[in-house]
């Protein structure tokens, strides 16, 4: 074979390669029990603002999405040992968190808030916090501000594998209130009859130092291919109305933020 048949070989084979690797299906993690964002369908499937996003972005790179469920603590060491390429499941973009992942820029951004029973009070110190049960997911932004500051306070920051477990304890009185983002609890909880007789308690809980930049799509160390493309499709949705579109079938008010 001559040099130059050998060369084109190299880079047929080359493309070929290439071609193949965009073929390949996007493993995307996400926790389907996250209401709005990600929840199961009467059928089994799964649904929310996270899914749509998570497709929509697949179309607009013209990928085929395979969606990985799985608990929320357990999605990043899935994207360590490669067992998924992307993690999509309302994960706030952090400090902490950029040691070992890389992320896109947010998608959205919810501040957190404090549900308790409807009357209950809070002042600047968290005082009235001291003994009582409060409920986080585990590993969560959420679980980190109850623990270092609610925790600091004289709560007693309880952990759970996600949030459907804590509202559970919560109406059987086993808790007394709970920290997450705002969206879920107003939504998932505070909007439907089982949040009948609790409320947000206290304000808004913004802190980039908790809080981050935002929700972020959370890939692999070094893969910065992979979230220059996620970047590139999630700024065409914000520009082409698929956001927005998505966006309305969840939510009353914009999400994205400043």
């Amino acid at each position: 074979m001559n040099r130059k048949a050998l060369l084109g070989g190299l880079m047929l084979a080359a493309f070929a390669t290439f071609s193949h690797a965009d073929d390949k299906p996007l493993r995307i993690g996400i926790e389907a029990a996250y209401p709005p964002f990600a929840y199961k369908t009467p059928e089994g499937g799964i649904a929310g603002f996270d899914y749509d996003i998570g497709n929509a972005l697949c179309e607009e790179m013209k990928r085929k999405c395979q969606w990985v469920e799985q608990e929320y603590d357990g999605l990043i060491p899935s994207l360590k040992v490669r067992k998924i390429d992307a993690a999509l499941s309302s994960i706030t973009i952090t400090e902490e968190r950029k040691h070992s992942v890389d992320f896109t820029h947010k998608y959205y951004f919810t501040p957190g808030r404090l549900v308790m029973k409807e009357g209950s009070q809070l002042d600047e110190q968290f005082s009235q916090l001291k003994g009582k049960n409060i409920g986080v997911q585990r590993g969560s932004t959420a679980d980190r501000f109850a623990t270092e500051v609610l925790g600091k306070a004289g709560a007693n920051v309880v952990r759970y594998t996600s949030q459907d477990e804590i509202y559970l304890d919560l109406l059987a009185g086993r808790l007394d209130g709970t920290f997450a983002d705002s969206i879920p609890l107003e939504i998932g909880f505070l909007e439907t009859p089982r949040g009948k007789g609790f409320a947000f308690i206290g304000p808004e809980f913004k802190d980039p130092k908790y809080f981050g930049e935002g929700a972020g799509i959370a890939v692999r160390k070094g893969n910065t291919e992979l979230v220059g493309q996620l970047n590139a499709a999630i700024d065409a949705l914000r520009a082409n109305g698929k956001y927005k579109a998505i966006e309305g079938k969840y939510f009353k008010s914009d999400i994205y933020g400043d």
